[in-house]
């Protein structure tokens, strides 16, 4: 893994500079899943960065475990189920869980002004706005994908819709392992909503969620999308741009979880220190 330092620098009596590195205390929820080892990993491999709790539901068989032990290297920090607690102690709480326990821990986070990287997908209209209504008091990073491929590749799938126009037909096409419980996937669905801004369209109202039987013609400004569901893939998407004579295809593939606890560890640090805001991995990123 690379290694990013944050560093600010003082000056002593005697006006020599001294760097001192910044030190950012993070908690992770959900520690005990795919996502959530993968998380404290990156976390523990990060030399700027504390973990300062790592939380699980009550009665979670991993409760009073050492977090490390979850990939095999101990770290002294054992799991626990005290929201509030684990919040008290951090500057950064770190969220892949699901869209109940997130807006939970959402109102820890907001009476103990702590910011959030949220990579929680499946959110329903009101908890969207019940995370934008937090951000107006601390910040947050929410993105359904943190990897930074693949927000390169929204940003790729931007620049070809403006570029190509009204003349092709788009489908999204998505894969995951047996274990996801929400379809279209977060990812896919961002896909949809960049070209759909791209092209001036709203997606609520141009969204084709699969297709069966005898479904008429496909309507021109439709945004198509597939769920795939299967095996251990970690993801796959494809957005495909359908002209007459040629296909332009955007894709991203997943082949470890690594890639979304790095993007999100980069998140954090974005996060530490930022004004109240809701913020993505393009304001991450530098790509607006």
């Amino acid at each position: 893994m690379t290694a990013h330092r944050v560093f600010h620098y003082v000056r002593d009596s005697e006006c020599e500079v001294q760097f001192i590195m910044t030190t950012i205390n993070v908690a992770v929820a959900g520690s005990s899943g795919r996502m959530g080892r993968a998380l404290l990993e990156a976390v523990l491999c990060s030399p700027d960065m504390r973990l300062a709790a790592a939380l699980e539901q009550a009665r979670n068989p991993h409760i009073g475990k050492d977090a490390g032990e979850l990939f095999g290297s101990p770290c002294g920090v054992s799991i626990g189920d005290d929201v509030e607690r684990g919040v008290a102690g951090c500057d950064v709480f770190i969220d892949f869980t699901r869209p109940e326990g997130t807006v939970r821990h959402l109102a820890a986070c907001r009476k103990r002004s702590v910011g959030m990287v949220i990579g929680t997908t499946g959110f329903s209209d009101g908890q969207k706005r019940e995370i934008a209504e937090a951000a107006r008091d601390i910040a947050i990073v929410l993105a359904p994908n943190m990897s930074v491929g693949v927000n390169v590749a929204f940003k790729l799938l931007e620049l070809a819709a403006k570029a190509l126009g009204e003349g092709y037909d788009v489908e999204i096409i998505e894969a995951h392992h047996r274990h996801k419980v929400d379809a279209p996937s977060g990812t896919a669905l961002r896909m949809g909503e960049v070209v759909a801004a791209a092209l001036g369209r709203d997606l609520g109202q141009c969204a084709v969620y699969g297709r069966q039987g005898v479904t008429g013609e496909r309507a021109p400004a439709a945004i198509g999308f597939a769920a795939l569901r299967g095996g251990d893939i970690v993801g796959d998407h494809t957005a495909m741009f359908i002209g007459s004579g040629e296909r332009l295809e955007i894709t991203h593939r997943a082949s470890s979880r690594a890639n979304y606890a790095q993007g999100a560890v980069r998140a954090a640090r974005f996060l530490h220190g930022k004004p109240s805001g809701l913020y993505d991995m393009w304001d991450v990123l530098g790509l607006r």
